[in-house]
């Protein structure tokens, strides 16, 4: 399942996200997002995970997580719309 991330903290990088992710099981690939110019961070990212019971487990306990003073919006992520 591939999982949005919302208002990750600008200096979370994705191996911080991966474990706080694996806690929940299998992570296949982490992928925050940033700025092309800058290579800041954007604040959001994705995670993919293999197992559907595992991301569901995960999405529940880390939705509105804080971290680093910032609650986290996890989700599934919706199809890209062209």
């Amino acid at each position: 399942m591939n999982i949005y991330v919302g208002n990750i903290p600008y200096r979370t990088d994705e191996e911080e996200l991966r474990e706080l992710f694996e806690a929940y099981g299998r992570v296949d690939s982490v992928k925050i997002i940033t700025d092309r110019f800058t290579g800041r961070s954007k604040g959001f990212g994705f995670v993919e995970m293999p197992d559907e019971d595992e991301a569901q487990a995960a999405i529940q306990a880390l939705n509105g997580k804080e971290v680093d003073g910032r609650p986290l919006r996890v989700n599934q992520a919706k199809p890209r719309a062209y």
